[in-house]
């Protein structure tokens, strides 16, 4: 059968799945499913894997589900649900009316371990976690047996009943599978089944006290929505002997296959669940969504675009050993697709006054601007002009170098889509020095679109009216982390946060074109980046997250290592 929708190049997935397709297994089906744990948003790493699953669910004509992996009730919440269904269907999948829990086998699970303990393949142990621990041995001695190994059948089917009906105290016994403690894999090692955790389930509230643990119940979920390759990260190869332990003692017919890959890997970015839940709770950040983070709702905020995203995770590829993916093609992405997409805008970040001393006073011109230089159907929008603009502070130099191309003593620029302007003289804080405004001229016969009167203007500038313009807050997002794997640094990755990740700037100005724009619309600032109206705190002002910078070293060294 032939791939089709294909999002990822040729892989070795792919070709796993060909070969099962051809040998009739699972009568030809291809089942997958994205199963994450609700206990945090997801992030890129994530939609590598979400990107993967549907991808190839798509490819070959097969079914995706959405499944909440939600064993451990600590943790888990409503929020971190919604936020994960929410961020799929926005990178742009949908499941249908597959949207399953592993809380909604709770009973078929219990069920389960009941029949390993029938088959004398489980047990009540009484060990605590440190002993259980000690008695597993290390990775190059073998475990050794827990004294109530071999309790009868009938005493671990009590024991296990009472443990379900609350009479044991968190932590004073757990079930656990009787497998090898000799194994040379210690995940075989009599690993734990359920244990007893006093904590109310989002979903299933006070009915149970007792919880499966995850490497039981994800295989037989799987089993349970007929899954047929179960794709996951490379960080559970070792789990895939137990995976398929539990599956051949449990499921008759056909059974899932789990087959790993190398997970995403970000420069300048952690995306280990455990150190985002610290940036989080610790305040380095403004929540999970903070653009800076590296969630899909941070990214989705931040401005970046579902199509750049899944244009990224296909671009990297999948591969079966994992390396350091620069953040630069994840920003390349990002501005090739917003090239196509934004529309162009004006803006002033720092600004600085102009008075443009020979344009009438009250006068005010409109000037038609294309919406995007190369894409006519994109439209134009109408600029208004008076004689006050604001350009930006860095735009003008009191002794420019040699090369310098924009506005100083003796020169003249072009103010982007409308005149020539000349500088005359300016005005200085007495106290600080700091320029207040500068005075130009302005020639009417240079409006943009007149002949060319054979002058040679260099510098061309952006701007906006000062009557018109609709002032701003504007957030300059930067690289979380200064070193390219804060991981490296182990539990001190916290010393390599980027203390300049965000600033912020309060006195900015946008052209009158922006005043009703929309939350989460994109723009280009000409000769700035590409910057987003952030969906959250934009009620009754205009802030702006910069997405990226228009700068492109990735995407250039790419160009350049072309056949």
């Amino acid at each position: 059968m032939a791939p089709s929708n294909n999002l990822f190049p040729s892989n070795f997935i792919w070709e796993i799945i060909e070969e099962d397709i051809k040998a009739n297994k699972h009568g030809g089906r291809v089942a997958t499913r994205f199963p994450p744990e609700p206990n945090g948003y997801i992030h890129i790493g994530h939609a590598k894997s979400i990107c993967l699953n549907f991808g190839i669910a798509a490819q070959f004509g097969g079914a995706c589900n959405l499944r909440l992996d939600d064993t451990d009730p600590a943790g888990e919440s409503l929020e971190y649900v919604q936020s994960i269904i929410d961020d799929v269907r926005w990178l742009g999948f949908d499941w249908g009316e597959r949207l399953f829990y592993a809380s909604d086998y709770f009973d078929k699970l219990y069920e389960f371990a009941v029949q390993l303990i029938m088959a004398g393949k489980a047990y009540v142990c009484d060990l605590n976690a440190d002993e259980i621990r000690q008695y597993r041995g290390t990775f190059t001695e073998p475990g050794k047996d827990s004294p109530y190994r071999n309790r009868s059948v009938e005493e671990n089917l009590d024991l296990f009943e009472r443990m379900r009906a609350g009479e044991f105290a968190d932590g004073s016994c757990v079930l656990r599978a009787k497998i090898d403690m000799a194994s040379t894999n210690v995940i075989m090692r009599d690993p734990i089944i359920y244990r007893i955790k006093r904590e109310p389930h989002y979903r299933t509230g006070k009915k149970w006290i007792i919880y499966p643990m995850y490497d039981f119940a994800h295989c037989l979920s799987d089993a349970l929505e007929k899954i047929t390759h179960s794709i996951c990260t490379l960080e559970f190869e070792n789990n895939r002997p137990l995976y398929d332990w539990f599956v051949d003692q449990l499921i008759m017919g056909d059974r899932p296959q789990q087959i790993e890959f190398a997970r995403l890997n970000l420069s300048y970015t952690v995306l280990s669940k455990r150190r985002l839940i610290e940036l989080v709770e610790n305040g380095h950040v403004a929540g999970w969504d903070d653009p800076r983070m590296p969630t899909v709702a941070g990214m989705r905020r931040r401005g970046y675009t579902p199509e750049a995203i899944r244009n990224f995770c296909a671009a990297i590829g999948v591969a079966k050993n994992e390396n350091l993916v620069d953040i630069g093609l994840l920003e390349h992405c990002v501005r090739s697709d917003l090239s196509e997409t934004a529309p162009r805008v004006m803006s002033v970040l720092n600004p600085l006054k102009v008075i443009i001393d020979n344009y009438p006073q009250e006068k005010v011109e409109e000037f038609e601007c294309a919406n995007h230089p190369q894409k006519p159907e994109m439209g134009t929008r109408k600029v208004p002009f008076s004689r006050a603009l604001y350009i930006e502070y860095d735009d003008f130099m009191e002794e420019p170098p040699k090369k310098y191309k924009r506005l100083g003593p003796g020169r003249e620029v072009r103010l982007r889509n409308a005149y020539v302007i000349k500088y005359q003289s300016l005005r200085k804080d007495e106290r600080t020095g700091k320029i207040l405004e500068i005075h130009c001229t302005y020639d009417p016969q240079t409006r943009e679109g007149a002949p060319p009167d054979g002058r040679k203007i260099e510098g061309v500038i952006h701007w906006v009216s000062a009557r018109h313009a609709v002032p701003a807050e504007v957030r300059l997002y930067d690289r979380l982390f200064n070193v390219p794997d804060p991981s490296m640094a182990g539990d001190d990755f916290m010393e390599t946060l980027n203390p300049n990740s965000l600033e912020t700037l309060s006195s900015s100005f946008v052209e009158a074109s922006l005043k009703d724009a929309a939350p989460g619309n994109r723009y280009q600032f000409e000769r700035l980046g590409y910057f987003c109206i952030d969906a959250k705190d934009s009620s009754g002002k205009h802030v702006f997250n910069r997405i990226v910078s228009l700068r492109d070293t990735w995407g250039k060294i790419a160009a350049q290592n072309k056949p």
